[in-house]
């Protein structure tokens, strides 16, 4: 073998190596996070059925804020690593410093409008008399965590910039553990009930934010960074944040939409949406790990003037997209008998799943190419782009699923619409990054 046609295969060899370093641990984490849910479901599940409704409108309501804020770790990890790519670290632990400062002005913020209006909130989500006053405890005390967890979001956006996915793992993994003897220690030993859950999360939130300052004054410290509030920094923080922000604010709006439609179309179809629903969420969190790896991958490379790396790790990372698209694909087929009847034995559901979940299952590569694309334009700092092309992609979306009913389609061709709405996607991701306008070098954009 030559050199020559050596070197590519040596090159891919080396994207492999960085994008399951990174990936990997990502996933860990990734999963960790919604286990914090399951676990005080399962704990409060055996207070009561009021308890468990209670809980699950309010765990809905605050896995609605962490998503819609979810920017702070995307957007921080783009800065920093650019700023590593480019050799200064001390500039990009500064940078996270930003980012970090953002999450607390915003968890305050939070705070300060969540707690007033919590019972409106719950009435919002349609409480039921009984399960309401559970919602409003349970969200009263978690509301207090809020802060704690948009730290959580932003030092890990900042330890990914720094090429580090492994600490957030080990913290997720601790932090899990912990909220689980909590959970246990606080409902049942100290016999607080739903506060207890409640207070529980908000502790075991409170130690890994505590965990990551440590891990990154640390880190402060050793190269010489200030850790004082810069206001310039924090606009600046702020300003990269507000299109990544429009862009999860318009794929909540997806979400809803579909789950709206699925709701007309009956009991049994929105109880399979939500089946699939959860498969799908799943799916994406391994997806979502690749896009993690190309954040930092990317946002490194065209820090250090790298453009042909990062050419190159960005087509390497959309053929890791497509194979574990195809992958995850073949496991759904595969899976199915297994998987159903953990959640429903209700053949009517059965038959409306069924249909669907191949429609997911064929469209799993395409979602692998889009979060890929997604993580690459995220890492070269592309958020006004990924803001007008998730804008378009609703726009598109909306009126296709809303006619769903109309038509007398079923739960199958509303899939499909979700399918198509990948597609619009994958199509505005594929024309950004085809073009070249994403590339930008130099340690800031």
């Amino acid at each position: 073998m030559t050199q020559a046609s050596a070197t590519p295969k040596n090159g891919r060899r080396r994207h492999d190596r960085e994008i399951i370093a990174l990936a990997v641990p990502a996933f860990g984490a990734l999963v960790a996070e919604p286990l914090f849910v399951m676990v005080d479901s399962a704990v409060v599940g055996h207070l009561g059925t009021p308890q468990l409704a209670g809980l699950g409108i309010a765990a809905a309501l605050l896995m609605t804020a962490v998503s819609i804020f979810v920017f702070l770790a995307y957007a921080t990890t783009a800065a920093v690593a650019r700023r590593v790519g480019a050799g200064d670290l001390p500039a990009a632990i500064r940078q996270g410093m930003d980012g970090i400062w953002l999450a607390l002005l915003l968890g305050a913020a939070v705070v300060a409008l969540a707690i007033p209006t919590a019972p409106w909130l719950v009435d919002a989500f349609g409480a039921s008399d009984t399960a309401a006053p559970y919602a409003i405890t349970y969200l009263r005390i978690s509301i207090l965590g809020i802060p704690a967890m948009l730290v959580v979001l932003a030092a890990t956006g900042v330890l990914r910039g720094l090429q580090d996915t492994r600490t957030p793992l080990y913290v997720a993994i601790g932090g899990f553990t912990a909220n689980a003897v909590l959970n246990v220690t606080l409902v049942y030993g100290a016999g607080l009930g739903i506060a207890g859950s409640a207070w529980g999360t908000v502790i075991a939130q409170a130690g890994m934010a505590a965990v990551y300052l440590v891990v990154v004054i640390r880190g402060a410290r050793k190269h010489g960074a200030s850790l004082r509030p810069d206001a310039a920094g924090i606009k600046a923080s702020a300003r990269a944040g507000v299109p990544l922000l429009i862009r999860t604010l318009s794929l909540r709006a997806v979400l809803m939409i579909a789950t709206a439609v699925a709701a007309r179309l009956g009991d049994v179809d929105i109880a399979a949406h939500q089946i699939i629903l959860s498969l799908w969420s799943l799916t994406a969190f391994a997806l979502d790990a690749i896009a993690i790896a190309g954040q930092a991958i990317i946002g490194r490379c065209l820090g250090a003037d790298d453009e042909k790396g990062a050419r190159e790790a960005c087509r390497r990372m959309v053929e890791w997209g497509i194979g574990c698209g195809i992958v995850l694909g073949v496991l759904i087929v595969l899976a199915r008998p297994l998987f159903i009847p953990l959640f429903t034995s209700d053949p009517s559901v059965k038959d409306t799943l069924l249909p669907a979940l191949l429609v997911v299952a064929v469209s799993q590569p395409i979602a692998g190419v889009v979060f890929v694309l997604d993580g690459v334009l995220m890492g070269a700092g592309d958020g006004r782009y990924l803001a007008w092309a998730m804008l378009v992609t609703l726009a598109v979306f909306a009126p296709v699923a809303l006619l769903v009913p109309t038509l007398g389609g079923g739960l199958t061709a509303l899939w499909w619409a979700m399918t198509l709405m990948m597609t619009v996607r994958l199509i505005t991701l594929w024309l950004r990054t085809r073009s070249g306008r994403w590339i930008v070098t130099g340690a800031t954009r």
